[in-house]
């Protein structure tokens, strides 16, 4: 067993980080630096309750804070990610250009976020 903490922490995030759902939530999440889960369960083309359940468990793992405005919860990057998990999400994204420029182009036919929120969520 490692005795460094920090070490822990990076297995953590990698299991985090391991299951593709979860990668791009938060590959989504930090390029648009703010989604609700309406606009992740469009893009994902995945159901709320499956989307749910994937951004809590990164909420726990570390990786990402959320924010009520309403009915809405808005997700974002967790704020004072060690600046080694940034070169993690930065080699994913171009890892996974092609996803998450689909992902990309479902969020950009939605519209505006004002248009968005008032046509699906």
């Amino acid at each position: 067993m490692v005795g460094n903490n920090s070490a822990l922490q990076a297995l953590k995030v990698f299991k985090c980080l391991s299951d593709e759902t979860r990668l791009m939530l938060v590959l989504l999440i930090a390029q648009e630096q703010e989604l609700c889960v309406c606009e992740m369960t469009h893009a994902l083309q995945e159901s709320q309750p499956k989307v749910s359940r994937h951004l809590a468990q990164l909420r726990q793992c570390g990786l990402l804070s959320d924010q009520r405005e309403g009915q809405w919860v808005y997700y974002r990057l967790a704020p004072q990610l060690p600046a080694w998990t940034y070169d993690i999400i930065q080699a994913a994204t171009q890892g996974s250009a092609i996803q998450l420029a689909a992902l990309t182009q479902r969020l950009t036919r939605m519209g505006d976020r004002p248009a968005r929120l008032a046509a699906l969520c």
